[in-house]
């Protein structure tokens, strides 16, 4: 199929009226249902009183369809229709129908042409009716047709003629002899008898078959009644067991509704308890984030806490220097005492001596150790802040030094410094 014959195909049955709309595409892949429906309305179209089966459902049936169809149009249109292509219903099949297509557009043209013709000879005296010549046109074309079927089989006729003609002259210059005549037409006669014979035979045999048959038929309506019977009285007869059967169904309905009643329970259940231990996990998240934000918040206040006590005491630790009068009187007052910066010896714990508003560093490391020590812990840093206390209030005056200051003298080791 060349895209040239598909496109005037279709341009050609929308011309002509098709109801549907035909694409190029349809015959891409064989459409029987397509190319059937498009050859019964080039059928009505060409002949609206044709009979025209449209069963296309079986094999028989499209195969008598296309033969159908290639026949009518060969006799009543001269269009010699391929069958095999037609049956193939694709691009092939749409070379096929172009030939009704192409007929019946050119017809619909010169329609067209003398149709303008005839406006134009309106004002004639004769006006020429196509409608009622329409009886005149099919019997035309139906005499057209056999004609023609005729005329190919006086030639076929014709043709054997030549062999046909020395036979007919034998026969007819043979003599005629009655002995033979006689025989033929004894045989003849014999035959004819024969064959009444067997007609009478079959006509016995038809009555015996049709009496077999009343018999037969006779016998299995018996059999049907007493079937019958048989069937009511087991429907009218209760089964033995039929009131145990149903006591065990009605039992079974029972059981079967506690079940599903049981089930539903446990996936509650199952439910509830799922979002139980949701809930409790995210109490339990919920309670870590808190505890790790009130750490950070008791980290960031003893973080603060020690940064001030560090200010007070840098400003305790700050002295002014004065004349030497006022060094004499403050030779003859008590020494203030002063924290130790460094330690005195390595693996014994530095302490700071000082007054009630410092703290010292071994404090300030114990409490960045953490927030969830417990009570004891902390009464045991009150007792230890209290032994320093109560050792800075024993500690003896010291020596200046070489620039005024006073050195605090060395402390005796402690285990309570830790």
């Amino acid at each position: 199929m060349s895209f040239r014959d598909s496109r005037n195909f279709t341009e050609m049955m929308r011309a002509l009226g098709y109801p549907r709309l035909i694409s190029m595409e349809n015959f891409r892949t064989p459409n029987f249902t397509l190319v059937a429906e498009i050859l019964t309305w080039l059928v009505k179209r060409y002949e609206p009183h044709m009979d025209i089966p449209t069963d296309v459902d079986t094999e028989s049936e499209r195969i008598f369809f296309i033969k159908a169809v290639a026949q009518f149009m060969a006799t009543k249109a001269h269009i010699k229709l391929n069958t095999k292509r037609l049956y193939q219903a694709d691009g092939h099949a749409v070379k096929e129908m172009l030939k009704i297509t192409s007929m019946l557009y050119g017809a619909m043209k010169t329609k067209q042409m003398a149709l303008g013709d005839r406006v134009e000879e309106d004002n004639s005296k004769f006006k020429f009716d196509l409608g009622s010549r329409i009886s005149d046109l099919k019997s035309a074309r139906q005499l057209a047709s056999e004609s023609t079927s005729k005329g190919a089989s006086l030639f076929d006729l014709l043709g054997k003629e030549v062999d046909l003609r020395e036979m007919r002259t034998a026969a007819i210059a043979r003599p005629l002899e009655i002995n033979e005549t006689e025989k033929a037409l004894r045989a003849a006669i014999k035959e004819v008898l024969e064959s009444v014979e067997k007609t009478k035979e079959l006509l016995t045999n038809v009555v015996s078959d049709e009496t077999s048959l009343d018999a037969k038929i006779e016998k299995k309506q018996q059999e049907l009644e007493r079937n019958r019977k048989r069937l009511q009285t087991l429907q009218s007869v209760r089964p033995a067991f039929m009131d145990e059967y149903e006591k065990i169904e009605e039992d079974l309905q029972k059981q079967y509704e506690t079940y599903v009643e049981k089930f539903r329970n446990l996936c509650f259940l199952e439910s509830q308890l799922d979002e139980y231990h949701r809930l409790e996990q995210e109490r339990f998240e919920e309670a870590e984030n808190t505890l790790r934000i009130m750490q950070h918040k008791l980290r960031e206040e003893e973080r603060d806490m020690m940064r001030s006590s560090l200010k007070d005491e840098d400003s305790d630790m700050d002295f002014p220097e004065d004349d030497g009068s006022d060094s004499d009187i403050e030779e003859s007052r008590p020494s203030k005492p002063q924290p130790a910066r460094n330690g005195i010896m390595a693996g014994i714990g530095t302490r700071f001596v000082g007054t009630m508003q410092g703290g010292d560093s071994d404090e300030t490391e114990d409490s960045e150790i953490g927030v969830d020590e417990d009570d004891e812990e902390g009464e045991e840093e009150e007792s230890k802040d209290l032994d320093d206390d109560s050792l800075e209030g024993s500690v003896p005056k010291g020596a200046p030094n070489s620039r005024g200051g006073m050195r605090p003298p060395l402390l005796e080791e402690s285990d309570n410094d830790f």
